[in-house]
């Protein structure tokens, strides 16, 4: 459409030719810029795991959209231009001088021929001054095409410091990337947060409720902007497995409009406030809630990590698991950290002396079998008394089952013949084991999580973890890793590594088709790590981290940089076919393509600035 406008404003062509050669000279250029355009969004697309299934409706919806945008720039654009633009014909002074022009060449005298032609030198000039003093730019725009013109002039007469320019930013890109920090979702105002609560093994609902109300209490009088707290007692969302020592508060905030602090302060605040209920045996968690880390099982709302460590030594890992954590506790970076294993649930351990189970016949099995059906009981038929049907249960009277010291009662069947009781066999021993047992490739596994400070890098964070887990000096059968939503992270990092890399790969290759060149497609593909690093520093002006949605907008981004120098490059191909200077060229076309770079860009901004401004929960 701008090239169309400035074929009628600049060249006079009635708008119908003009939509014409307008179409055609910009052509290779707009199906290049479509193309890598595609090869951004498409790879998009196919990306696995969850940032796929945030991403690749997104990728796939966006290269629709372009290819069809591509139909429309080559049909309905055109079209609407040829009817629409309106030419401006206030150019009296113009055609009076042609028809000065028309009247010497009738009189056919070589001085006044020469005399003419050095006139039509200078009125063309004259003809293109006027004609950028006419045309419908603003006075703002001129000023800023001035500006440009002279720094793109002061550029080209020193080309090495530009070099060293460049050069720089792309350096800068790693110390700025560790400055922002990675995170897997940036941290959202949802306008409610958890407090999860466990207690030592064995403590009762009752108890746990009790505790739990009198938190809530303390939240609603003390925490302003709380609307309202549900209390949920027996392990549901508290971590605990639907235990009775575990529950969790979910609290409700006013809307972000009708407090004055936001939710991270609140948390803060809370946990100040829980700190009294805090001891060896009660584990007292708060943390933000997020619609899409809980939806998606990562673990705790927010930013957070996720750890493990693996083994075959139970004990062990409650030693370096617990050590763990206490580094944790102490390091200024992590906020509730906790862990996944309990060793709080009592229990009598059976052991069987096993060579007197040899000398009399009994194996293992068998004593285990035994203690089994005395004990728990063991269905063995079924009775039917007309339309009802119940099961058998063989089983020991209660009397019986209800002290560990019966157990001399209990009998086991032996090989040899007769029975053996199993006092001759067993010895009884008191321990507590954990509460569940979790496995991770069969070994068993502790999971360490915790929250982190608003806008902190969960990258940072996670080498801070490994760095301590590393100071445990465990031995080489155990082993630690990311899990929950650091294992996300990573994947997510992997992810747009793959996509980043595939994009450049696709787009060097439409282009270098489109231009029949290897040498344009890499001056326009230098231009994309250059925005990497003002795309960092606006990150880290607005106190973002680099997380799976800033890290998408620099991929959008890349589309846009790119398209602005195809304009320019091709453009500067077409000035210099039709025997233009290189120099000449690159100023000329960098000047034409001014316009349609600035409305582009200032358009999309425009776009973005509803969604920067937005307020509200999330």
């Amino acid at each position: 459409l701008e090239n169309i406008y400035r074929f009628v404003e600049e060249k006079g062509m009635n708008p119908f030719q003009a939509a014409i050669e307008g179409t055609r000279e910009i052509g290779l250029a707009v199906l290049a810029t479509t193309l890598s355009l595609l090869a951004v969004f498409i790879p998009v697309g196919f990306m696995t795991g969850i940032v796929g299934r945030f991403m690749s409706s997104f990728g796939l919806t966006s290269a629709a959209a372009i290819a069809v945008s591509l139909i429309v720039s080559f049909t309905l654009t055109p079209m609407l231009a040829a009817r629409w633009i309106k030419p401006h014909r206030e150019k009296e002074p113009d055609e009076q001088r042609d028809a000065e022009f028309a009247q010497s060449e009738e009189h056919g005298s070589h001085e006044i021929l020469r005399g003419a032609e050095s006139n039509t030198a200078s009125l063309v000039e004259q003809r293109k001054e006027e004609t950028e003093k006419d045309s419908k730019d603003s006075w703002f725009y001129s000023k800023v095409e001035g500006v440009y013109m002279w720094m793109l002039r002061l550029s080209m007469r020193h080309r090495w410091a530009i070099v060293v320019l460049c050069i720089a930013a792309v350096v800068s890109i790693y110390p700025l990337f560790r400055m922002v920090g990675m995170a897997f979702l940036p941290d959202e105002d949802e306008s409610a947060f958890q407090v999860s609560l466990r207690g030592p093994q064995g403590t009762s609902l009752a108890a746990t409720q009790s505790i739990l109300d009198r938190i809530s209490r303390d939240i609603r009088q003390q925490i302003p902007g709380v609307q309202n707290t549900v209390v949920l007692a027996g392990g549901f969302g508290g971590g605990g497995g639907g235990s009775s020592n575990a529950g969790s508060i979910n609290v409700a905030l006013a809307p972000v409009s009708e407090r004055k602090f936001s939710q991270a302060e609140l948390i803060n605040r809370t946990r100040g406030l829980v700190r009294r209920y805090q001891s060896k045996d009660y584990r007292v968690n708060v943390s933000g809630a997020s619609s899409i880390g809980s939806s998606l099982g990562l673990g705790r709302g927010g930013s957070g990590v996720g750890f493990y460590i693996a083994g075959p030594d139970i004990q062990k890992l409650d030693e370096y698991s617990n050590a763990l954590v206490e580094k944790l506790r102490a390091d200024e970076t992590f906020r509730d950290a906790d862990r996944s294993l309990e060793l709080g649930s009592p229990e009598i351990r059976v052991l069987i002396d096993r060579a007197k189970a040899a000398d009399l016949g009994v194996e293992a099995g068998d004593v285990a079998q035994a203690i089994n059906i005395l004990s728990a009981g063991q269905r063995v038929s079924t009775f039917a008394e007309g339309s009802d049907q119940y099961d058998v249960v063989v089983q020991a009277d209660e009397q019986y089952r209800r002290s560990r010291n019966n157990l001399q009662y209990f009998t086991v069947l032996s090989s040899n013949g007769g029975t053996v009781g199993l006092e001759k066999l067993v010895r009884l021993e008191e321990g507590l084991s954990p509460a569940s047992i979790n496995r991770l490739n069969r070994q068993r596994q502790v999971t360490i999580s915790a929250s982190l400070p608003p806008n902190a890098s969960e990258s940072d964070a996670l080498a801070r973890l490994q760095q301590h887990a590393a100071s445990l000096n465990m031995p080489q059968e155990y082993r630690t890793g990311v899990t929950g939503q650091s294992q996300e992270l990573q994947r997510a990092y992997d992810a747009f590594l793959l996509a980043f890399l595939l994009s450049f790969v696709f787009m060097y290759l439409i282009l270098a088709a489109q231009f029949e060149s290897f040498i344009h497609p890499i001056t326009i593909l230098l231009t994309l790590p250059l925005s990497v690093p003002f795309a960092l520093i606006s990150t880290l002006i607005a106190g973002q981290t680099l997380n799976i949605f800033s890290a998408l907008g620099i991929l959008l981004l890349f589309g846009i940089v790119k398209k602005n120098a195809i304009l320019q490059i091709d453009h500067t191909n077409g000035l210099r076919a039709k025997g233009m200077n290189r120099y000449d060229a690159i100023i000329q076309a960098n000047r034409d393509r001014l316009r349609p770079i600035l409305m582009t860009t200032i358009a999309l901004v425009a776009g973005m600035i509803p969604l920067v401004i937005s307020t509200g929960a999330g």
